[in-house]
């Protein structure tokens, strides 16, 4: 959308927004979220991106765009931005040394059927040795048969499964559910 177009529509877009991408959200305990990303969430990203950084020219839209597209599931995975809050910092310093190597602890469990283990970070490595990064980006890939079982009617777990931070929200609430199951249509 054109900026001067998206200035004008911006206050309707941000309400309609907020309350879509908390459908999309997963809390995971007390500091950890998954917001899972779809082509509406991206899209809203991107806009407020060009937004804030006044960005018009059709080749570093392109550029945005293509840093952002990633995030949109193909129909056979569900993608979510993992985001670790820590008000203190210097609680938040603690716990990232705590959590280093989380994001490959994620998962999730169609009834039925194994957990499928998140990739993360396929664009960098967001961990290392002292520390993780408090934004990580997972992907989880599903089978037709964990497909056709959730569009029957199969619950959907999830959960990490560090030891430093062991945490299951079974069943997932159902509008998050629905709305999953949307991404996999």
């Amino acid at each position: 959308m054109p900026l001067e177009q998206y200035a004008r529509e911006r206050a309707a877009i941000r309400a309609r927004m907020i309350g879509y991408r908390a459908a999309r959200r997963l809390q995971l305990g007390e500091h950890c979220t998954w917001s899972f990303e779809d082509r509406e969430t991206v899209r809203y990203q991107v806009q407020e991106m060009l937004r804030a950084e006044r960005i018009f020219e059709p080749d570093a839209i392109a550029e945005e765009l293509a840093a952002y597209n990633p995030l949109i599931p193909d129909g056979q995975n569900l993608k979510a931005t993992l985001l670790l809050e820590y008000v203190d910092p210097v609680e938040r310093a603690q716990h990232l040394v705590e959590l280093r190597g989380i994001e490959h602890h994620c998962w999730l469990r169609v009834s039925g059927h194994d957990a499928v283990t998140a990739v993360a970070d396929e664009d960098l490595e967001r961990s290392n040795e002292t520390k993780t990064s408090a934004v990580h980006f997972l992907r989880f890939e599903f089978s037709g048969g964990m497909i056709a079982s959730l569009t029957a009617g199969a619950s959907l777990a999830a959960g990490i499964d560090l030891p430093a931070c062991m945490i299951t929200v079974d069943p997932v609430p159902a509008t998050l559910r629905t709305a999953l199951l949307a991404d996999l249509a």
